[in-house]
This record gives C-alpha cells, structure tokens and sequence, in this order.
C-alpha cells in the first residue's frame, strides 16, 4: 500500500490529491457509511457494545476491506463506542445499553489503501429532552462547519461557524480532540479544530480530504483520559455527542464520502 505520497504539500504539509482520487475516497467513506446504516436496527435496550463491534468486524470482513483501527497503536476493536459522557475512544466490551442511553459510533475503514471515517450518534430506547437537543445542536454544528468549506476559505472560518453556533446555544466544544486530514493515511495534517477564529489557519484548496467531526458537551469543555488510555470522558459528567463526515475540498465547496446511503446519519432518521 502506498504511503500517501500522492499530489503535492502545500506549505502548511497538507497533501493535495489529484481529481482522481475522490473516486477511492467515494468507495471508502461509502463502505463505512453502509455499516453505520446496518448498525441503526440493532442499537437497543440490552444490547452490548462488544456485540455492535463484533457486527461491524464481520461486515468490515465480508466486503474484503480492512479496519483502520484494529491493532492502530495496539486498539483491538474495528469502532470507538462513546455512551452517554464519554466523549470519544469508547472501548466495545460488555457493557449493556439501557433506555434512554446515547451513543457515538465511529467507525475507519480501508478500501483499496484509501480510508473511510464516519461517526454518529444513536439512541437506545426513549430519548430524553435533554439529549434529544445535545444531538440536535452537535449534527447542526458538523454542517455549520462543513458549509465553511470552499477553496479560499481557511480552517479557522470551519471552526469559528461551529464554535460560534454551539455557544450560541449554551453548549460547549470540546478542544481536547480534532479533526484530521486524511486519504492513503489515517491521520495526516491538518489538524482541523472546531474552534477558532475566522480568517486563521491554513487557506483551503481544491484536493484537500480532512474530517470534520465536533464533540459538543451539554456541560463545560473539558475532558479527561481514563486509566485505559483511551476512554475520554467529560469532565462533568455532563453528556458529550458527536458528528463526523469525510470530507473532500472542491473547485466551487465540498463533496462529502460518508453520507447514509440510507439517510441514516440523523439518530431520528428525519434529515441528513
């Protein structure tokens, strides 16, 4: 598999890949996007998180791909499951969903040495209020940010239009954790904060392939690690949600690789 040495470096070291290689971020982001959308019927009260990891491992398998996170910097699992206050890097394992829980899936997927990352929130049981809005705010905020995206804008204007609308609306971003740039590697500059101010960082061009992916808290912003070195959780305690698309600079705004074919990626199933 090649390196990623493919198009040029600006001179911010974020790779421009040619009009070519859309096509294998397409296929990716398509993949991961389908299993998220096989994942929807079986989130449910009593279900386990090792369980819905086993489902996507076997899915990830039969479509001859690879998960880009299994043995990544020695995880063992094909997704990160966050439930309720964790934030991001949830482990699958044993733990049982009950009514009213809330969760992220993220899952990274190879296909043909390009990968494919998408992350969304679902629901087991009744949503609460509370968590209900949290969700809301946090997939209007992805596509706040993901409407910034044009050449000649910078990747201070994605983070300002989410920071922006999130405070707006009393919640909080997380700063502890980014996007990335992305395509024949994993994670790559830049890194893309969904904070900032407008008009700051690198200016973005055609070519360019990066995630986009706000973590909103119902509470404060901040975060820690737990003893696992993967699990982060709110500081607060107060519930964490989160939205990713892969997304690709075109010559006149973006194509995004990681849309529901179903029209899945809202956890209420009414928008995508």
């Amino acid at each position: 598999m090649d390196d990623g040495n493919r198009g040029r470096l600006t001179k911010d070291g974020i790779r421009i890949y040619e009009s070519a290689d859309f096509e294998g971020m397409r296929k990716a982001g398509k993949l991961a996007a389908e299993i998220l959308d096989a994942l929807a019927p079986l989130v449910l009260v009593g279900q386990t998180t090792g369980e819905l990891d086993r489902v996507i491992t076997q899915m990830i398998d039969e479509a001859g791909a690879k998960s880009a996170t299994i043995g990544y910097k020695g995880y063992q699992h094909a997704s990160c499951i966050s439930v309720n206050h964790v934030v991001c890097h949830g482990i699958p394992g044993g733990k049982v969903l009950k009514d009213g829980d809330i969760l992220n899936i993220d899952v990274t997927v190879i296909v043909n040495g390009w990968y494919g990352d998408t992350s969304r929130m679902y629901v087991a049981g009744k949503l609460s209020r509370k968590a209900e809005r949290l969700i809301q705010v946090t997939h209007d905020a992805l596509f706040k940010g993901i409407e910034a995206v044009r050449p000649g804008n910078t990747f201070g204007d994605i983070g300002h239009a989410i920071q922006s609308f999130v405070e707006a609306e009393r919640m909080s971003v997380v700063r502890d954790f980014c996007g990335h740039g992305l395509g024949r590697v994993f994670h790559a500059p830049p890194n893309v904060l969904h904070y900032g101010r407008a008009g700051t960082g690198p200016m973005l061009e055609e070519g360019m392939f990066f995630t986009i992916e706000p973590m909103v808290n119902l509470g404060r912003p901040e975060t820690k690690v737990l003893a696992d070195d993967w699990t982060a959780v709110t500081r607060d305690k107060s519930l964490s949600a989160q939205f990713e698309h892969s997304v690709g600079v075109t010559a006149d705004g973006y194509e995004l690789f990681t849309l529901s074919p179903a029209g899945l990626f809202h956890p209420t199933y009414e928008q995508e």
